[in-house]
């Protein structure tokens, strides 16, 4: 275990250097203390098998907002906002899990695609006569937003406040006014959207969990509201940056796009293996319940952890030539939706998502080309999201 340094310096840079970080900690050792943004102390995780092992072990619980200082959050924001199934454990989690389980089934999914193609097809379409186009803000942006708002029932009008609120509440240099203000904003918005269901309730899981009122499966208004806010951010926030770090590893690595163009069958095996390449959530966050040891040290009772899924899916102790992207990689048993109790439920949706997203593109644009050197965009400064702000791209 090494004492590493502030954890912005490797957290929250672009991709090279996030990754370039990771690389010397995982050389030094698995396991290692670090500083977090918010200047308070946690625990970093950076091998396959800790990384793996970490995820799976009930001692270390969801945490989501322990990479940020929320200290003076108000009680009414913190209940309304963070009572949902990553912070909770069983049986509180395996309720609230089951509540929604059935909105992400293969069938559900499978039943999706019609419209998840109509939407990418009327957004390429709408950037038919650009010459160039910002991908993130075209396209990986209001594809999953379109689709988990007709899941949930939310309006596509409000698909932009959303993606604002959602946006700032993962930043990671953020101010307690910027937080209550968004937060604010959001639970207000949730708890309007919530009522209006009761009142009129639609063909969506929204309407589905605010009707539910008899017996153990009952959920509290800050469950719900709480709900809302992970589904949204979970939901969508890591989508975009899936098919926005997707387009970007093809769009830097033309031997690799050629293939896919050349044979369309693999962008779901692309698609796992972006996932594993550049995953778009860098890390979990979990807080220890009890002394845990991993990796040769013991992280002490309360202490946050954060589970770095960047470095386990680049660990050459577990991936042949990790920095190379292999669109057609066999095994490849990353860990980009988590592990164990708190996997990512709606790991079946981005999959769809970035699967159709891709394919569509890829076909309708066969000269598409990244308008300004990689090396220049910027990445958002979070530590738990890994995406880029922007990609321009030009179409011809």
């Amino acid at each position: 275990m090494t004492v590493a340094p502030h954890a912005a310096d490797f957290l929250l840079g672009d991709a090279a250097q996030r990754h370039a970080g990771s690389a010397r900690l995982a050389a030094l050792g698995p396991v290692h203390r670090v500083t977090l943004p918010s200047g308070g102390p946690a625990w970093l995780v950076v091998g396959y098998d800790e990384v793996r092992r970490c995820l799976a072990d009930t001692r270390l619980e969801g945490r989501t907002g322990a990479v940020a200082d929320r200290r003076g959050l108000s009680e009414r924001l913190r209940l309304g906002m963070n009572n949902h199934m990553l912070n909770r454990e069983p049986p509180d989690h395996t309720r609230l899990r089951r509540l929604i389980s059935a909105a992400f089934t293969r069938r559900r999914m499978e039943d999706m695609r019609p419209r998840i193609e109509r939407i990418a097809e009327d957004l390429l379409d709408a950037m038919a006569g650009e010459d160039e186009v910002d991908l993130v803000a075209a396209y990986a942006l209001p594809l999953p937003i379109r689709v988990l708002g007709g899941l949930l029932g939310i309006p596509e009008s409000d698909d932009a406040a959303f993606h604002r609120w959602t946006t700032t509440l993962t930043a990671s240099a953020l101010s307690l006014a910027e937080l209550e203000a968004a937060a604010g904003e959001m639970l207000d918005y949730a708890q309007g959207l919530l009522r209006d269901k009761r009142r009129a309730p639609g063909d969506d899981l929204l309407s589905a969990l605010a009707s539910v009122r008899d017996g153990g499966d009952r959920l509290t208004e800050d469950e719900l509201t709480s709900m809302v806010f992970l589904l949204l951010i979970a939901g969508h926030e890591t989508t975009v940056n899936l098919i926005g770090n997707a387009m970007l590893a093809l769009l830097t690595d033309r031997p690799q796009l050629e293939r896919l163009r050349a044979d369309p069958d693999l962008v779901a095996d692309a698609v796992e293996e972006v996932l594993r390449y550049e995953s778009p959530v860098q890390v979990a966050a979990r807080r220890a319940r009890q002394p845990v040891a991993v990796g040769g040290a013991t992280i002490p009772t309360g202490a946050v952890v954060l589970v770095s899924l960047l470095a386990a899916n680049r660990d050459p102790e577990r991936f042949a030539e990790p920095a190379t992207l292999r669109v057609d990689r066999p095994q490849n048993a990353h860990v980009a939706f988590g592990h164990g109790l708190h996997h990512c439920i709606g790991a079946p949706l981005a999959r769809l998502d970035a699967t159709i997203a891709i394919r569509a593109l890829v076909r309708r644009y066969p000269h598409l080309r990244l308008a300004n050197p990689a090396e220049s965009l910027a990445w958002r400064a979070s530590v738990v999201m890994h995406g880029l702000n922007a990609l321009p791209v030009r179409l011809r």
